[in-house]
């Protein structure tokens, strides 16, 4: 990175060696600690559009009960989550679900979600007992007889998943179980960016039930403990406003209320225009979603703007349902998936206070659940009112679990194309479009629509772009060679 030491018209200074960080969700937020912990001389400023920062990332309270209104957990398998979040003052906030049973609601009723699985994918038949017809678990039987399966570069995860072991698995355990993270269509959805640790076994395994087999089997014989899923006490929004707080003592400026405009290369860095003036940088790390970032690469990388273009995304709602708890008498668990071939409307529901111990101490007389609604190519659902999606909720919940009573209070949050889709040849997308990228010095992208869904993958990102302004591509080419799998955080979305 060059440095620079430029005054603007309106009165910025760059001073020695100045990064603009675009987009104040926690891939941005997670950029700005990285650039002050590796080079503590740096300003960063960060510009963030809206009125808030992080993004999807989003605590709230619903009478008088602070709950997460987006993400609710975190991947704690990988470490870079847990690691920011310990950084920036939070390791005693940090806190495993209390209970991880979830259900799954399908034929008719709740049943336990099976275990032995990869991401619904089983090691053997006996796993999905309950949850396939007899018909279906014969067919996973015939996985062992089948000739081999070309993968090629890529495939989608529905499509393979059913051609080894039938459409059953797919559509009953598959798809609600990648439907929760991506808000997507497992057979549009690439196996080797979504759930890398198949794509390798359906490379090196003739038979799909034997290549989870030594994934488990690799997964015992590492023996790792711990929980697989972890949340914040006063929840996961709290992550993003912790790193705010912790880079602005670094020195660090961050401007809400403050969208980026323009994008312009200088002889000396970067010229970045908002509507309250310019920033002079030598270096720029864009982490916004793609159609922004798109927008603002138009005119320096037509070439990666035109791929970032092409990333698609799926909408949906969350639904926060506040009961008292002496009218409520909901099952065992954390909550339950909801396959779409079984034509209910919600996809998931999560019982929060059962799930998370630091809502449920927040009042003994209230209980919390979420339902979600909202699958990639699904826009009628969406254009319900507010009223009429908290309606719905409730008549799956009491179909679900017999749940008949009122709530004392409802509130609908809706995530706008808050979801990237990572369909087949997304991988390649990501190279070309950091490719393009790379070809302009002092430039970065990350974020959700690269290498994840997950914040341990937004994080990973972040950290990625950053070691790449300073010359270090180690990150970039490890997310290349081993992507983030975004697991599912039980039952929920």
């Amino acid at each position: 990175m060059r440095e620079t030491d430029t005054v603007t018209g309106n009165g910025h200074r760059t001073g020695k060696g100045h990064t603009v960080v675009i987009g104040g969700g926690i891939a941005g937020l997670a950029a700005a600690h990285r650039l002050l912990t590796t080079d503590p001389g740096r300003r960063v400023t960060v510009l963030e559009a809206a009125d808030r920062l992080g993004g999807k990332l989003h605590v709230a309270e619903i009478a008088g009960v602070r709950v997460d209104l987006g993400a609710e957990s975190m991947l704690a398998r990988r470490p870079e989550a847990v690691a920011l979040a310990r950084e920036v003052g939070l390791a005693d906030r940090l806190q495993p679900p209390a209970t991880a049973t979830a259900a799954i609601w399908t034929r008719g009723a709740l049943r336990p979600m099976p275990k032995g699985h990869v991401m619904g994918v089983p090691g053997d038949a006996s796993a999905l007992a309950g949850v396939l017809s007899e018909e279906g678990l014969h067919r996973i039987g015939r996985d062992g007889e089948l000739p081999p399966t070309e993968v090629g570069d890529d495939v989608a995860v529905g499509e393979y998943v059913a051609a080894r072991l039938g459409r059953e698995v797919v559509d009953r355990l598959v798809e609600p179980l990648l439907g929760g993270v991506y808000a997507g269509d497992a057979y549009r959805i690439s196996m080797r960016s979504a759930v890398p640790q198949l794509f390798e076994a359906a490379r090196t395994h003739t038979s799909l039930t034997e290549g989870v087999r030594a994934i488990q089997a690799r997964a015992a014989k590492n023996q790792q403990t711990g929980p697989v899923f972890m949340g914040i006490d006063g929840g996961v929004g709290r992550l993003p406003l912790a790193v705010a707080e912790s880079v602005r003592a670094r020195g660090a400026e961050i401007l809400t209320g403050t969208p980026v405009t323009g994008l312009r290369r200088t002889p000396d860095g970067w010229h970045v225009t908002t509507p309250d003036g310019t920033h002079e940088a030598d270096a720029v790390v864009l982490a916004l979603p793609a159609p922004a970032a798109a927008a603002l690469l138009a005119a320096e990388s037509p070439a990666a703007a035109a791929e970032l273009r092409t990333v698609e995304y799926a909408s949906m709602a969350l639904m926060t349902l506040v009961y008292r708890r002496g009218e409520t008498d909901l099952p065992e668990g954390s909550g339950f998936l909801v396959p779409p071939v079984d034509g209910h409307t919600i996809k998931a529901s999560t019982f929060a206070s059962r799930k998370w111990g630091w809502i449920d101490r927040q009042d003994q007389d209230l209980l919390v659940l979420r339902t979600s609604v909202g699958r990639y190519g699904e826009t009628e659902i969406l254009e319900r009112d507010d009223a009429e999606l908290v309606d719905l909720s409730r008549h799956d919940l009491r179909e679900a679990t017999g749940l008949t009573a009122e709530p004392v209070a409802a509130r609908v949050t809706r995530w706008d194309d808050g979801l990237p889709q990572y369909p087949v040849g997304h991988h390649a997308r990501v190279a070309r479009v950091r490719a393009h990228v790379a070809a302009l010095p002092g430039l970065a992208v990350c974020g959700a629509a690269y290498d994840g869904v997950g914040i341990p993958a937004c994080i990973a990102s972040a950290n990625a772009a950053v070691d790449q302004l300073a010359g270090d591509l180690g990150g970039v080419q490890e997310l290349t060679r081993n992507p983030v799998q975004s697991l599912h955080g039980g039952g929920g979305e």
